[in-house]
């Protein structure tokens, strides 16, 4: 084939898009003869101008294939843009294939011809190949890091086409080639390349849907081709070098596996586990370990190898690193093959873990990531809240823990306890709830007692639902029961002469809860029947201390002349007429919802005289 014609590459002409796109073949061929021509007679400029021809061409073709797809074309026309596409890529691909191609030809080529490349690239048929075919022309024939930089533009720019993300797997495949070829300054390369692949995995995946399941698979499948480079690289390095790659892999295998367990495929076990369990074999590789992911000592320990200056922004794309920390051990919980792998270092790290109350602290608040996202199906919540279960044990640790201060845990316990409830109020089934209020016990079960109180009145104060502010309640009058039999035990034990006439210290406390329901501090009355449920929580806690506070020896400890003057005047009195009120005004309406009020609120008004009566006989004796 002669050196200037090119042309000879396409067989025939096939049918275009549109009424104008039958020109683009002819157009390609005497854009490409130009640029061979400038390209032998060595002028810069002419070449450049040739070569933009060129893309200009590749371009206009890729934007009708996109105009057509957003308008709905039909099968017939899809056909025949796979085929203009196709006859396109044969062009170019023969034209840089010649053997006395020039190499300014291909330079300027490799320079502009990226993206187009792999825009038509994702067109159906045999695009994909030869879109391939060209990359990696372009990486075996240039400079590896001037095609490093233009890979990673190509990666920047917005690609507008519904099958983007096959553009994007072809971008980075050629990508990882270019890693493999890197000889010197690996480090530098790496934390050039690495913000543009994580940030097109980010967009990417989380428009990848049920439909589009399989090529999130591939999208995931050529990330894990960057990371195959990666290690490459940590295979021919030493030292601190060694290291601080080491600890980039093990974030990128992370943030990788936290984006695959945010993937919308209706069965992600299927879909993703193999993804996941390729890079957990990375994270063995770089060193982590099943407790270090568990603590989350591991990506410190790596974020701190690489915690420079300089290194900031770098950083910022490994922002899911945690969650990926607690999804790794997570997956290992749910996917076969992963527990398989895992085998016995994972029941290992587990008790060493469950045996250390520091330790075991660490690994909880680590679920938060995980169980505060809306971004990851409750499949993973589900095995997650069984993670923390089994973290937990059967065994209560409050009195271990008395002497250790966790006033620096205290941020990190209620955020966990917020993550918890939000997997308690609004998951999908009756039996992960249930899970998930026995995770919120178990966990509070574990605070020190000295600071519980803390931190259940945290979390009832940052209440948003009635219904959950009354389980918090119950919770504060379980504990208050478990305080007074506790003292009643420790007075009997040591004959009377310790703890007598004590109250539980919780009860004062919880006096201020029930303020807080009763007379909510936005001013008014409580907003009943909306919020029926947390009255008659607030009001069954106070019944309770009212007869806790009646018997035995320390009677009367706690509720004072002024005490009970309040609560009887401020919170219960103003009450009842509220009651009544809306009891009467529904039971006059026969329909169904004020049916419902009226059933509702019954409990409240029996709890509520109750009260009434237990403060009024305690007034009685002042």
């Amino acid at each position: 084939m002669a050196a200037g014609d090119p042309s000879a590459a396409a067989t025939s002409d096939v049918p275009a898009t549109s009424s104008s796109a039958a020109s683009y073949p002819d157009r390609l061929r005497e854009a490409l003869v130009a640029l061979s021509q400038a390209c032998d007679s060595g002028v810069s400029n002419a070449s450049e101008a040739a070569s933009f021809t060129v893309s200009d061409v590749l371009d206009a073709v890729a934007a009708v294939m996109s105009a057509e797809a957003d308008d709905g074309s039909d099968g017939g026309n899809d056909s025949t843009a796979a085929r203009v596409s196709e006859q396109l890529l044969r062009e170019v691909h023969e034209f840089l294939s010649r053997p006395l191609a020039n190499q300014m030809a291909t330079d300027a080529l490799s320079l502009v011809l990226p993206i187009p490349v792999a825009k038509l690239g994702a067109q159906t048929g045999g695009c994909g190949d030869i879109a391939a075919a060209i990359l990696k022309f372009f990486v075996t024939n240039c400079s590896p890091r001037d095609m490093l930089s233009i890979l990673c533009e190509a990666l920047d720019a917005p690609m507008e086409l519904p099958n983007c993300s096959s553009s994007f797997v072809l971008l980075l495949n050629a990508l990882a080639e270019v890693l493999t070829k890197i000889q010197r300054r690996h480090i530098e390369q790496v934390k050039v390349a690495l913000p543009a692949v994580l940030k097109v995995m980010r967009a990417t995946v989380s428009e990848c849907d049920e439909e589009h399941g399989k090529a999130a698979v591939d999208l995931f499948n050529a990330a894990h081709g960057i990371g195959n480079a990666i290690q490459e690289m940590c295979t021919a390095m030493v030292n601190k070098n060694k290291e601080g790659m080491c600890a980039i892999l093990g974030l990128y295998s992370l943030q990788n596996i936290a984006l695959a367990s945010r993937s919308r495929q209706q069965d992600i076990l299927c879909a993703c586990g193999s993804v996941v369990l390729q890079h957990f074999r990375f994270l063995k590789f770089s060193g982590f370990t099943y407790v270090g992911l568990l603590t989350g000592s591991d990506v410190t320990a790596a974020t701190d190898k690489l915690s420079k200056d300089d290194d900031a922004d770098f950083l910022e794309g490994f922002s899911f690193a945690m969650d990926g920390a607690m999804l790794t051990v997570v997956w290992a919980y749910m996917y076969d093959d992963m527990s398989k792998y895992a085998g016995e270092e994972l029941e290992l790290a587990l008790k060493e873990v469950q045996g250390n109350h520091m330790m075991k602290w660490e690994a909880i608040n680590m679920l938060k990531y995980v169980l505060s996202s809306i971004c990851y199906p409750w499949i993973i919540k589900s095995h997650s809240i069984n993670l923390l279960l089994s973290l937990a044990g059967e065994n209560h640790v409050q009195e271990t823990n008395n002497h250790m201060d966790f006033t620096s845990y205290a941020p990190r316990i209620f955020a966990t306890l917020k993550a918890i409830e939000s997997v308690m109020m609004a998951a999908p089934e009756a039996l992960m709830r249930k899970k998930a209020f026995a995770a919120l016990k178990k966990v509070i079960s574990m605070v020190p007692s000295s600071q519980r109180f803390d931190i259940l009145q945290a979390l009832v104060n940052n209440s948003m639902s009635s219904s959950l502010t009354a389980i918090l309640l119950d919770l504060v009058r379980e504990e208050i029961l478990r305080e007074s039999r506790q003292a009643e035990n420790d007075r009997v034990e040591s004959d009377g002469f310790q703890g007598h006439g004590e109250l539980p210290p919780w009860a004062s406390h919880a006096l201020e809860l029930v303020e807080l329901i009763l007379r909510p501090p936005h001013g008014g009355p409580p907003c009943l029947p909306d919020h029926g449920d947390q009255v008659i929580s607030a009001l069954n806690l106070l019944r309770f201390i009212l007869i806790i506070d009646s018997r035995g020896p320390r009677s009367g400890k706690l509720f004072q002349k002024e005490t009970l003057h309040k609560v009887h005047s401020e919170w219960l009195i103003p009450l009842r007429p509220i009651v009544a009120g809306i009891q009467s005004e529904n039971e006059r309406d026969d329909s169904e919802i004020a049916n419902q009020i009226v059933c509702s609120l019954n409990p409240v008004q029996l709890v509520l005289y109750r009260c009434i009566e237990l403060v009024e006989e305690k007034l009685k004796g002042c």
